[in-house]
């Protein structure tokens, strides 16, 4: 009897066993006790019972038909690219909705408090710091490293070299959040959201891609790489609908070496995300129709004159010595906060103070009734752009009541009782970039693409009024002068400039859907980014790169081109674990025992040590099996195949080189052979010590 009760306790007990094993041990059990057995059974359906088993099984089988017909049309990464992209759009709209609502309710209590400047100057200063605060308060605690835009840090993690954290969910919850709170805070920050969402674009693809390998078991670093440069392209595409720039952007600014096979996919996914965040806009009642995002209304017919793509060059000049400066005073206020000890060590042990502190002065300095009456500070940034972008000229706003009812009112805080346009666009000029600067080195999520993007559609706007005001009836008396235009233009070449990319310039046109002034922003980006590039000065994200000493080759080498020219040879690395062609049964099993590779390199002699191939755990292991099974003894070469090595790496081979094909390749790991000779290994752990070994000397 107590037989019986062990053997019925077996059967309830959970069962690691295979299925063929348990119909095996069933058999055996059905012949040997027949009446145990049928105890046995009895019980065990009494505990595997679970209702609605017809509706269930319905429901499963709807489900094996619902996947093969989805596997019949596409294969799983496509649906991953879907879903990227959908994700990434709804995150976007979602954060930009609760935005303009906390934004238009700090409008609405600044403007219920008029007639009582000391309660105005709290709401306006303290709303902000308080924002910025919280932001950077909840992202430190929760995870650290998602203050910051996030995009270096992700060129970095493309071209090949892992950083723990920077993809993890909780990093992914704390950009939302910290970038909600960081938007929030108006324009009196001047920051906007393009990096840091770019970022959590790639957090999306990276946990889509792990759902991916576990379902079909690919290769997961060459995935997981595709995955990330379709996610940089997703992440622009679902912040302005634009999908062809998000493509272009993916390639310039992510991507050190972009791979063919992943540009359908990329403009597959972008056209998903840029579709699903217009469709959500509709959706809401934001626009009435699939439209541009800031939709501009410039004359189609005759948009510019000829003589005018002179003045769009000297724009481009303009935007680009701005540039040059802007970018030279950022990368010296980083290397500022990160080298003076005083406020590096005060930043990093109160960063709530920090940001609450530089939120409250730059909320001084715009404050409306200071100096914010002289750079339209009421304005968002959303509204900015919109504003700028108008195709009125400003100048004649204020002569003319016609025009004044017909303008919208954005454009009127830019031409306040008293002062004229070009105080308040010189102003805007000359002090947005000084708190452009200071805002960078705020330690929360933040990004930094639209306000450039928005200075220098300042910028343009300032040069088509100062022209407009020279030709008030146009250069060549044909046409008068847009001065919207020139903010467009000015936009592109400007950003352009500071990202050394041409991406935005597509961006801008995709943006407020304007392709008629696609050949002046197109010359006013070339001379800007000619002018920026002089004299080997890094982009905005190589800056920040060198800055970090983050572990990216690429921003190394347009910074310091010498470090092309070093060789491998210093860096080899010994191999762990190598094997003779001769090898004996012992010695391979002391090896399988030190070592947790799954494959090794196999020589002819450890004195000459001619790399022939490499063979794989498992045939190691099977030549044990087979070995003990017999009686002769047998070496390596007689039982094991001997895989050809595919691609092998020379000891002059340089820096560059072996970076370029360890990430195009996406290799773990890479044989370095001189002469034919095995003389070590270079791995992405090794790669990694090198580039920083060599940010050391920029």
């Amino acid at each position: 009897m107590n037989w019986l009760l062990e053997k019925v306790m077996e059967n309830v007990c959970i069962s690691y066993m295979s299925a063929d094993e348990n119909k095996q041990q069933a058999m055996q059990n059905v012949h040997s006790h027949p009446e145990a057995t049928q105890e046995k059974l009895i019980i065990s359906n009494e505990c595997q019972w679970k209702p609605w088993k017809p509706a269930r099984s319905q429901i499963r089988g709807c489900v094996r038909r619902a996947r093969r017909a989805m596997l019949s049309l596409a294969q799983l990464e496509w649906y991953c690219y879907i879903a990227l992209g959908v994700l990434t759009a709804l995150m976007s709209f979602i954060m930009d909705l609760t935005v303009a609502k906390v934004l238009r309710a700090h409008q609405w209590l600044y403007s219920r408090l008029e007639g009582n400047a000391l309660l105005q100057f709290l709401c306006w200063t303290l709303y902000p710091a308080c924002m910025c605060a919280l932001s950077a308060s909840f992202s430190h605690s929760t995870c650290p490293q998602s203050a910051g835009s996030g995009l270096p840090e992700m060129r970095t993690i493309i071209s090949g070299v892992q950083m723990p954290d920077y993809l993890s969910l909780s990093n992914l919850f704390a950009k939302f959040v910290g970038m909600i709170c960081t938007l929030s805070a108006g324009s009196t920050v001047f920051l906007g959201k393009v990096g840091p969402f770019v970022h959590l674009s790639h957090m999306v693809g990276a946990y889509l891609h792990r759902m991916y390998v576990s379902a079909s078991g690919q290769n997961k670093r060459r995935t997981q790489g595709e995955m990330l440069v379709v996610a940089s392209g997703v992440g622009v595409a679902s912040c302005f609908g634009a999908p062809i720039s998000g493509v272009l952007f993916s390639i310039e600014v992510t991507g050190s070496h972009y791979s063919v096979r992943d540009y359908c996919p990329c403009f597959f996914a972008t056209v998903c995300g840029a579709l699903t965040f217009r469709l959500l806009a509709v959706c809401s009642g934001e626009h009435e129709t699939v439209q541009a995002l800031f939709k501009t209304r410039f004359p189609n017919e005759l948009p510019y004159q000829l003589p005018e793509l002179l003045m769009f060059a000297l724009l481009g000049l303009l935007c680009g010595a701005v540039s040059c400066v802007y970018l030279f005073s950022h990368r010296w206020i980083l290397r500022f906060v990160k080298t003076n000890k005083f406020l590096s060590r005060f930043i990093a042990t109160e960063t709530t103070l920090y940001s609450a502190v530089l939120a409250f002065l730059l909320a001084l300095v715009t404050f409306p009734h200071f100096a914010g009456c002289y750079m339209a500070s009421k304005l968002t940034m959303k509204q900015l752009l919109f504003s700028l972008l108008e195709n009125i000229q400003w100048n004649s706003i204020s002569h003319n009541a016609t025009v004044i009812q017909e303008s919208h009112h954005f454009s009127q805080e830019w031409s306040p009782p008293g002062i004229s346009v070009y105080q308040t666009l010189g102003c805007f000029i000359l002090i947005k970039i000084w708190l452009l600067v200071l805002a960078c080195t705020l330690p929360l999520p933040a990004g930094y693409f639209m306000p450039v993007f928005v200075f220098g559609a300042a910028l343009g706007r300032f040069q088509g009024e100062v022209l407009a005001y020279l030709f008030p009836d146009g250069i060549s008396s044909v046409n008068v002068i847009n001065p919207g235009g020139y903010a467009l233009v000015g936009a592109g070449a400007f950003a352009g400039a500071v990202t050394h990319t041409l991406s935005p310039a597509l961006c801008a046109l995709e943006m407020t859907g304007q392709s008629t002034h696609l050949i002046p922003i197109l010359i006013a980006t070339l001379i800007s980014n000619a002018l920026s590039r002089l004299r080997n000065q890094p982009s905005f994200y190589d800056g920040i790169s060198l800055v970090k000493k983050l572990p990216h080759l690429p921003s190394l080498l347009r910074a310091c081109p010498k470090l092309s020219s070093i060789q491998i040879r210093q860096f080899v690395v010994p191999v762990g674990s190598v094997l003779q062609r001769g090898e004996r049964a012992l010695a391979v099993q002391h090896i399988l025992e030190s070592s947790m590779e799954t494959d090794f390199p196999v020589v002819d002699t450890l004195e000459s040590p001619t790399l022939l191939g490499t063979v794989t755990r498992a045939h190691l292991q099977a030549f044990l099996l087979e070995d003990q099974n017999q009686v002769s003894c047998r070496c390596l070469e007689d039982t094991c195949p001997i895989q050809p090595v595919r691609l092998q790496l020379s000891t002059e081979m340089t820096v560059k080189q072996t970076h370029c094909i360890m990430s195009v390749v996406r290799e773990h790991r890479l044989f370095v052979t001189e002469k034919g000779k095995l003389r070590g290994v270079i791995t992405w752990s090794e790669m990694k010590k090198m580039i920083e070994v060599l940010a050391k000397e920029v």
